[in-house]
């Protein structure tokens, strides 16, 4: 059994091509996990 499941997620702004399209993923609760990315990349906002 899954932790968490994320499946069909989109995500887009006003403008430009979207930011996540259609993205899936299981977390089996094993670990860690961690979202890292650039300054202003949007994590925050995501």
């Amino acid at each position: 059994m899954a932790s968490f499941e994320v499946s069909g997620l989109s995500k887009s702004f006003a403008t430009g091509p979207p930011a996540l399209r259609d993205i899936s993923f299981r977390y089996e609760g094993v670990g860690a996990i961690g979202y890292l990315g650039p300054n202003g990349a949007g994590k925050t906002t995501t």
